[in-house]
């Protein structure tokens, strides 16, 4: 479980590393706010490309999820140092953003799978790890631009690029776990009798896990990529000028994966439902708040509240997936998420481009625009849990 974690760390680094960057690109290439916006957009339609190829054409359940993720780690480092190294400009860095998000669709829900092949029994608390390392993931980037001082934004891109290669090392020593049954090649072959991943959503807890997903899917990227910038617009990064931007950005996103973790331990004692629909609600009153009160609160509150938010703004994903793989049938748990994770990133995409263009034109106050995911999501969970249990 430690080394899927630390694998998913390391590859999981590279879906922020432009973000890491976004100084250095406004300098470099001219960028604004939005572009930066649908550099991540690019990611996320290359992840949700990805993870549709693996859960509609079945391959997320007809390889070994070790290889998927291993080929997927080496081929995203690879793209990654070519956005290093050989974009030009917003154009062509996001064809290959989206090319390293088709590769993150082999390295995040298959990850999950390779952590439910381990440790079906902890499934919650697994998966909580899983994600906290996805989180730390994401903000290592900006930790990697913090400390790499005056160097060039392409070191700190490409710094990704080698942890992914480690990531990849680390599955290929490791291989599947016994809990799943491993893909033969008659099952490869025989399409035709297995059963739509679509026919999941017919599963009443399966579909309530899946809405509160999807609602804080609606916050949780849109708040990682304005992160940056909301530090630099409240003021914080002037006010803690020691650690800058890059070492806030990392702080706050970075948070979230202690929420994961308590989280995680919190699932063993009181089930992941709950666990999952209380980081929802706190996570959108933490919005409520800053949109409120982001002039009138003195900076150490304020950075208080963003790291409330960063904590639980990711602590209910795990609690999520641990809900829908437990409601799924062994032989669909793989393309179950994958199907999940390509819904819920196509709403981060509209989230994240609405976000960064509305902070463009308003600034900090962007914020509201994250409030009605918790809302949905939690409002959706109760409903078709509700009709789930009538039926």
């Amino acid at each position: 479980m430690a080394t899927i974690a630390l694998a998913q760390l390391f590859g999981t680094s590279l879906w922020f590393s432009a973000n890491s960057a976004a100084d250095g690109l406004m300098r470099s290439w001219g960028a604004t706010a939005s572009d930066i916006g649908w550099l991540t957009s690019a990611v996320q339609a290359g992840f949700i490309a990805g993870t549709l190829a693996l859960s509609l054409g079945g391959l997320a359940d007809r390889f070994r999820a070790s290889k998927i993720f291993v080929a997927c780690a080496v081929a995203g480092a690879v793209l990654n140092a070519c956005f290093a190294w050989l974009a030009q400009d917003v154009v062509s860095g996001a064809v290959l953003r989206f090319f390293v998000g088709v590769s993150l669709a082999g390295i995040y829900p298959i990850g999950m799978k390779l952590i439910v092949s381990w440790e079906p029994a902890r499934t919650g608390q697994a998966l909580a790890l899983l994600v906290a390392m996805v989180t730390l993931g994401t903000a290592l980037p900006h930790f990697l631009r913090a400390s790499g001082g005056e160097l060039p934004w392409q070191w700190a891109v490409t710094a990704s690029s080698v942890l992914a290669l480690a990531g990849a090392l680390l599955i290929r020593a490791l291989g599947d776990g016994p809990h799943l049954q491993a893909p033969s090649p008659v099952a490869r072959a025989a399409r035709g009798g297995r059963p739509s991943v679509l026919t999941a959503f017919r599963i009443g807890q399966y579909r309530a896990a899946a809405t509160g997903y999807f609602g804080h899917m609606w916050e949780l990227y849109a708040f990682w990529t304005i992160v940056p910038l909301l530090a630099v617009a409240t003021g914080l990064s002037e006010r803690f000028s020691a650690i800058g931007t890059a070492g806030l950005s990392f702080v706050i996103i970075g948070i979230g994966a202690l929420g994961c973790l308590v989280g995680g331990w919190l699932s063993r004692r009181i089930g992941s439902a709950k666990v999952a629909l209380g980081s929802l609600a706190l996570s959108g009153a933490c919005a409520v708040v800053f949109a409120l009160f982001w002039q009138a609160l003195p900076a150490e509150i304020l950075l208080v509240v963003m790291l409330v938010w960063g904590a639980s703004v990711v602590a209910d994903s795990p609690q999520f997936s641990a809900l829908s793989a437990m409601s799924c049938p062994r032989n669909l748990v793989g393309g179950a998420l994958a199907i999940q994770n390509a819904i819920g990133f196509a709403i981060t995409i509209v989230s994240i481009a609405g976000a960064t263009a509305l902070f463009d034109q308003i600034g900090p106050p962007a914020a509201w625009l994250l409030i009605p995911g918790p809302i949905v999501g939690l409002i959706g969970y109760a409903a078709s849990r509700g009709r789930g249990a009538a039926q």
